[in-house]
């Protein structure tokens, strides 16, 4: 089965090392880290301390630019890359799987199902396993419960699973640590854990394919914003377990059979306003509420961003409410483009016939604008995730 690579990330950086003979498949090991939020533009400062991996960009080849897959967020592309296929192919549209609540209840995301859920395609781990090689990842995303990982360290580790019990037993966390790893501990601490497991997996079992991925750059520009004192720190942090990372390949004797490939999932641009999809569907009668929650609501919206989904709950209503909506939300501010869901291939996504968790309608941002999820105004500022508007036909 060939698998198609897309150019899908921002930026990427790739070393290959090879020694004078052709190395087995079975002998070499694929790392493929992602760098969450990292966008090009940031990559070009030279005050961006990352020295590991302008190492490993000056060693091997360099994409000055690419392109992200719609919506621009993180398990919608981190699906991309491990699949070569649009999001209308792999039919992951968030960060989890929108599951309905009926015709008069919003929509939600639940992040924790399986990954046969998720993903409708083969992934590049499956192929490999299904060849023979050995699989791993650290923090993956859209992978519960896969059949076709021999080593992991999930987002949220188990206190069963082997490598935490493998690094309870080395001494590199406490079985304390692994049973309450979400509650309370910060995201530095995480990430320092998360690349503990990947250096073990590296050195006691040498995959032939790791998956790697941390968050506390994507944590630090949501907060602080991108090109923030934070933003930096966070960036060279990482840079720093990146070499942790090349440290193992080099104890596990693994240097001369590795690639390695640097990459991430979506960037980052500063926004000044928020636009809330649902207050404007509150304000037009939409959306009721009672005591502050929502008690009905004929149409919700769900923002990603740079983007936002509409959804009309009661199909049975869908044709006499998308005129009024494409109303409302024209003239909203904020809002550059209302496009029916029907038209989501000409953006890489599906139709709401094809996947249940498309949009009646997809909301774009103007240049300075991101959809925020509340009810409720309220003065923010942030820093989000952008998707372009498409062009005008």
């Amino acid at each position: 089965m060939k698998i198609r690579w897309l150019a899908l990330a921002v930026w990427c950086a790739v070393t290959l090392t090879c020694g004078a003979a052709p190395v087995p498949a079975q002998e070499r090991i694929v790392i493929l880290i992602t760098v969450d939020g990292m966008p090009a533009w940031l990559w070009n400062n030279p005050g961006m301390v990352m020295p590991n991996v302008r190492r490993l960009a000056q060693e091997g080849a360099l994409a000055e630019a690419m392109t992200v897959s719609n919506p621009s967020i993180t398990w919608i592309n981190h699906t991309t890359l491990v699949t070569g296929v649009t999001p209308r192919q792999h039919g992951v549209l968030f960060n989890g799987l929108l599951v309905r609540s009926g015709t008069a209840k919003p929509p939600h995301v639940e992040p924790w199902r399986d990954k046969a859920e998720l993903v409708h395609v083969p992934t590049l781990y499956d192929v490999a396993h299904q060849a023979g090689l050995k699989t791993a990842h650290v923090n993956w995303v859209a992978v519960l419960n896969s059949d076709t990982m021999d080593y992991e360290f999930l987002e949220i580790p188990k206190v069963d699973g082997l490598i935490e019990r493998e690094m309870v037993a080395a001494g590199l966390v406490t079985e304390d640590d692994v049973r309450t790893f979400s509650k309370g501990k910060n995201i530095v601490w995480r990430d320092w854990v998360w690349t503990q497991a990947g250096c073990h997996i590296i050195t006691a079992h040498k995959p032939n394919l790791l998956l790697f991925h941390l968050l506390g750059t994507d944590a630090s520009n949501h907060q602080y914003g991108p090109g923030s004192t934070a933003s930096f720190s966070a960036y060279a942090y990482t840079d720093r377990f990146i070499g942790d990372l090349l440290a193992a390949v080099d104890r596990a004797g693994l240097r001369e059979r590795a690639t390695i490939i640097v990459t991430t999932d979506h960037g980052f641009k500063k926004v000044a306003k928020v636009v809330y999809p649902n207050v404007a569907l509150r304000q037009a009668g939409l959306i009721q509420l009672k005591g502050g929650k929502v008690e009905s609501c004929a149409v919700s919206a769900v923002a990603e961003g740079g983007l936002a989904f509409v959804y009309v709950n009661d199909p049975a209503r869908r044709a006499e409410l998308l005129p009024r909506l494409k109303t409302i939300y024209g003239g909203l501010e904020g809002v550059a483009q209302v496009v029916e869901g029907a038209e989501g291939p000409r953006f890489g996504m599906p139709t709401p016939a094809e996947n249940q968790g498309m949009g009646d309608l997809v909301l774009f941002a103007k240049p300075g604008y991101a959809f925020y999820p509340r009810l409720f105004f309220r003065n923010i500022r942030r820093s989000m995730r952008q998707t372009p508007a498409p062009s005008p036909r």
